[in-house]
């Protein structure tokens, strides 16, 4: 789980200012585009939910939560498995594993996942992605 705040304020924020925000904000279901209000030494801050996976997030202590100022919002993802390719088209991205494949969205969310016995090839064309399996079969994904 993972959340990114924009600070709709101006000011200097503490080195355990995360620490302190993720215990106000433990146990509160959060939905990504919301601006929320948080009350910290009796003074409301609030913050824009710039991105949160799942889109509509309920905080708990291991959430990954960031502060970003700027625009330009990093969203950084590891796997439990090795990466064997990343084929982009217009809706986001394909991630293909050995016998996998995960489409996200140009934010990160995923959009489709699946296994495939024998998994060949990934293409894409405009919103579909063309999954080649099994030696004989093909899988059309569209993704709206």
């Amino acid at each position: 789980m993972h959340l990114i705040l924009k600070p709709l304020f101006e000011a200097e924020l503490p080195a355990d200012f995360l620490e302190i925000l993720t215990t106000k904000l433990n146990g509160r279901e959060l939905r990504e585009g919301e601006t929320i209000t948080v009350d910290i030494l009796g003074k409301p801050l609030r913050f824009e939910v710039a991105y949160a996976e799942p889109r509509v997030l309920k905080v708990k202590k291991n959430t990954r939560i960031e502060i970003s100022r700027s625009p330009i919002s990093l969203i950084e993802m590891e796997f439990e498995r090795k990466i064997e390719g990343l084929v982009p088209f217009s809706g986001g991205f394909v991630i293909v594993f050995k016998d996998e494949v995960l489409i996200l969205n140009r934010k990160g969310h995923k959009i489709f996942n699946k296994q495939f016995e024998k998994l060949k090839e990934v293409k894409t064309s405009g919103n579909s992605v063309a999954v080649v399996h099994d030696d004989k079969k093909l899988t059309l994904i569209h993704v709206p």
